[in-house]
Formats: C-alpha cells, structure tokens, sequence
C-alpha cells in the first residue's frame, strides 16, 4: 500500500457521506409541496371569489335600489 491511498480513502468515504447527506435531506422537496399546496389554495380562493362577488355585488345593489325607492316615496 503506497502513501496516496490511505488519503484517496478519506477522501472517497468523505464524498460517500456528503452524498448520504443530500440524499436524505428533503427539505427541498418538502418547500416546493408547500408552495404547491399555497398556490392552490390562493387558486380556489380566487374562483371563489369570483364565483361569489358577483352574487353579492347584485344583492347590494338590489337593497341599494329598493332604499332609493322607498326614500323617494
């Protein structure tokens, strides 16, 4: 056994603990699920904001109209 090989060892299992390291790291991973997961929500809230504002907006102006009426009368 030469010299240089008890270092290109180390060096070796170094790597191989580095790489262990990433590959049970999912911190990653996990960020994107959750921004996924925002994403969607923010999504539904829209469309259902959408959905509904329009309903609303004609209810408001409905009582909005029937109180110009009975004001006027």
């Amino acid at each position: 056994m030469n010299r240089k090989e008890p270092e290109k060892m180390k060096t070796y299992i170094r790597i191989q603990n580095m790489l262990a390291q990433l590959k049970e790291s999912e911190r990653g991973a996990t960020a994107v699920e959750y921004g996924l997961i925002v994403a969607l929500i923010a999504a539904v809230i829209v469309a259902l904001v959408a959905a509904v504002g329009s309903g609303v907006k004609e209810g408001f102006d409905t009582v909005n109209g029937e109180l110009t009426k009975a004001n006027t009368n």
